[in-house]
């Protein structure tokens, strides 16, 4: 079985740039590897809100049709409500264990992210993101450049 990779916002966000600057073509040369050779390529619904939003709110309608149409090239992850209960939990762990992702009031788009990519159940998974930070406390994530066909 081939590694599922879940895009963050990041590689999305450059796949989606209607600018072509050399690390967004760089990212959907990437991505088009991927998908070639087989990979199972997710779009986790936290992460197209994520790029969405700040599409929406730059009024940047070529970005906003690239990303629809990226979301019907792969598959995509609606959120659960399982993932946001796994989320809830992770989230107070880390503030437990005195390691909070982000501040106290906010929604923490990268817990719900790793929420997402848990509840998958999928054991080689790995979050494709251009900020490991975070994310790879809880689940496998790598540089999007860093993650090749299996």
């Amino acid at each position: 079985m081939s590694q599922v990779i879940l895009l963050d916002a990041g590689p999305i966000g450059l796949i989606t740039n209607p600018k072509l600057s050399v690390e967004s073509f760089a990212c959907t040369k990437w991505l088009q590897i991927l998908v070639s050779s087989g990979s199972r390529v997710i779009i986790p619904e936290i992460a197209d809100y994520e790029v969405r939003r700040e599409l929406l709110r730059a009024n940047k309608l070529k970005g906003i049709t690239r990303l629809n149409d990226l979301t019907q090239l792969l598959e995509y992850l609606p959120i659960t409500t399982t993932a946001m209960r796994q989320a809830a939990l992770f989230w107070a762990q880390a503030r437990q264990q005195g390691q909070p992702t982000t501040g106290d009031k906010t929604i923490d788009g990268d817990i719900i992210l790793v929420a997402q990519a848990v509840t998958l159940a999928v054991s080689d998974i790995v979050i494709a993101t251009t900020n490991v930070g975070h994310l790879s406390r809880f689940v496998s994530a790598d540089l999007w450049q860093n993650i090749k066909t299996s």
